[in-house]
């Protein structure tokens, strides 16, 4: 059977580094820096510079989870506002 984590390797802040995720985070990932005009490596340079503990990986994912959960709420919150 097949892992479903993916490792890739990336360079962050001018260094070679291994990365293990699910497709599913890689996916986002290359999402929002889509979304962002940024490279991965710069989103994951990012990312790296902003977590206070935990491995990267661990990092990416809380990452992605926020950000897709900011969206959904946002989403939500605008079907509220009536229409004018």
């Amino acid at each position: 059977m097949k892992s479903p984590v993916v490792k890739r390797s990336i360079v962050v802040a001018g260094h070679k580094t291994s990365v293990s995720l699910e497709e599913a985070f890689w996916n986002g990932m290359k999402e929002i820096s889509g979304l962002r005009n940024m490279t991965l490596s710069e989103l994951v340079g990012e990312i790296d510079s902003n977590r206070q503990q935990g491995n990267l990986s661990s990092a990416i994912r809380l990452f992605v989870l926020d950000y897709f959960k900011s969206r959904a709420m946002a989403a939500i919150q605008a079907e509220k506002v009536p229409a004018q």
